[in-house]
């Protein structure tokens, strides 16, 4: 089943003076496999729309289904948040264990598997995204350089394994190298 977003509207601070209507009217289907880009100017609502997929956001018109499973529905939130795997514009920034591998590790433990699962997903997600386990498993996130700090948030996505991986920018603040590789 696909990502269905039905006449998305949100704004933000409704119902004050402060109110920004930042989505109006959105109807998109994203199917399986498929690959899809959104472009705009700054401020256009491109990190809203997203932010509904998982339901970090939640609409204040229209719907959002992700495998049929509605985001306004707060018991099932859980359920999509591990269908919909995001890695923000700054990933970098959502890092915050003691070693690269524990917060690689996080999102899988919060999944209630068990710790041979958990440590052998986080440990192919660090190989996927060129972060040898050996040589940065027991690292502070915090030693690590820009690129390096990205990788392994990325990789803390993909040791949840999520059907879906919806991405913010990824090569934002990336030197040419790092958006080759």
């Amino acid at each position: 089943m696909p990502i269905l977003v039905e006449r998305l509207s949100h704004t933000y601070l409704p119902g004050s003076a402060l109110a920004y209507p930042a989505l109006s009217d959105i109807s998109l289907t994203v199917a399986d496999g498929e690959f899809l880009g959104i472009i705009g100017h700054t401020g256009s609502g491109k990190s809203t729309l997203i932010q509904h997929l998982n339901g970090l956001l939640l609409p204040t018109d229209g719907n959002v289904l992700v495998d049929g499973f509605n985001t306004r529905e707060k018991k099932l939130r859980k359920k999509i948040r591990s269908l919909v795997g995001m890695v923000f514009q700054y990933p970098e920034y959502q890092l915050f264990e003691e070693t690269v591998e524990r917060d690689v590790s996080f999102g899988a433990k919060n999944m209630g598997l068990e710790a041979p699962e958990i440590h052998e997903r986080a440990f192919e997600a660090l190989r996927l995204v060129g972060l040898p386990p050996e040589d940065f498993a027991e690292k502070s996130p915090f030693e690590l350089s820009g690129g390096e700090k990205r990788r392994a948030a990325l990789a803390g996505i993909l040791a949840m394994r999520p059907k879906y991986l919806v991405l913010d920018e990824p090569m934002a603040g990336l030197d040419p190298r790092g958006r080759r590789e």
